[in-house]
């Protein structure tokens, strides 16, 4: 498990471990930083498929002191640009950077997966870990039909579901991305609670 202190890898390694742009990504992530000393950090790419093309893109979290740097890149074909020539077949990449003070963050929500729940052990490896993080009031709403528990009951009860708070959320899996990378998740959560703690108004 990693350890309390400060993440167990560098954060240019955490970035170029990901192998998405690396040179500009940590470029970027630096440079928002602005001299601060990264202490944490969750580097999370993630890939889906859009009929016959595939698309990444990259997250990447830092804590650093009193602030939280949220790093977002993607990349396209050239021509999606509206300022681009018909026909390029160039790739651009578009990346957005916020830094977030710890003091702003409203909520902060681990959700974890575990194996074998009935053979549980603190020392044993989560299946997966999911991270909601908001600073702006934003927020999903799940619903869905309201149920009375009768399973011969047809009436209509109308909707019920939950509101999650959400600027971020990450899920982070170990047969995707590795024991590591969850264990860098949670460290991650841990320490950002503590500086939540620290810098709280």
């Amino acid at each position: 498990m990693a350890g309390m202190g400060t993440s167990t890898i560098s954060l240019k390694e955490a970035i170029d471990r990901g192998g998405f742009y690396p040179s500009l990504v940590h470029h970027t992530v630096t440079d928002a930083l602005d001299g601060r000393e990264p202490e944490h950090q969750i580097v999370h790419v993630d890939t889906h498929f859009d009929l016959e093309e595939v698309h990444r893109h990259i997250t990447v979290l830092v804590l650093a002191e009193d602030v939280v740097v949220v790093a977002h890149l993607d990349d396209h074909d050239a021509e999606e640009e509206d300022s681009s020539p018909r026909g390029s077949s160039e790739v651009v990449a578009r990346i957005s950077t916020e830094v977030v003070p710890v003091s702003r963050i409203r909520s902060l929500i681990l959700s974890e997966v575990h194996r074998q729940p009935e053979n549980f052990r603190p020392d044993r490896g989560l299946a997966e870990v999911t991270l909601n993080l908001n600073w702006t009031g934003g927020a999903r709403f799940d619903s869905m039909p309201a149920d009375c528990g009768n399973p011969e009951c047809m009436a209509d009860h109308g909707d019920t579901g939950s509101v999650v708070p959400e600027d971020i959320t990450l899920r982070i899996a170990a047969t995707a991305e590795g024991d590591s990378a969850v264990d860098e998740a949670r460290s991650f959560v841990k320490a950002l609670r503590r500086a939540c703690v620290k810098y709280a108004r």
